[in-house]
């Protein structure tokens, strides 16, 4: 990854999905209960890139600074991968460029309106009119989460 751009909110990375990282797959999964020796399962190696990235000339990162999303399981740190090449629906969550600021929120469309609705009580829904200079950057894919 390549740090692109920092703001206070957001830090936007372009992919690079010619870097090759396998690392070992368990294909049945592992036991959350009483440990058992692992090596003996090994299913293979597994790119994550080939996993999350299906168009990968469309696809950025976006490291997550900040809490308005929590509630998706979207929380500071998070890293989020966007495709632009995707259409933008009702309740995806996306990238928006609004009022020179990048900000993560979930569209709600309405007949006649569009909000950027946050994942957090705390955070009011933006409603989305012609004076304001809003654009979307894509929608979110995936979203890693790193739990201490």
């Amino acid at each position: 990854m390549n740090l692109l751009n920092r703001e206070k909110d957001f830090e936007l990375y372009s992919s690079n999905v010619q870097t090759k990282l396998s690392v070992p797959y368990f294909e049945n999964g592992i036991s959350a209960g009483f440990p058992s020796p692992a090596d003996d399962f090994i299913d293979g190696k597994l790119d994550l890139n080939e996993y999350l990235i299906n168009n990968p000339s469309a696809t950025y990162y976006v490291r997550v600074l900040g809490d308005s999303m929590a509630d998706a399981g979207i929380t500071s740190g998070s890293l989020l991968i966007v495709d632009k090449s995707l259409e933008v629906s009702n309740g995806k969550i996306v990238v928006a460029f609004l009022d020179k600021e990048f900000t993560v929120k979930r569209i709600k469309k309405t007949k006649d309106r569009i909000y950027l609705k946050a994942e957090n009580a705390n955070y009011n829904d933006i409603e989305i009119t012609s004076e304001m200079n809003f654009e979307i950057f894509g929608v979110v894919t995936h979203s890693i989460t790193n739990h201490k």
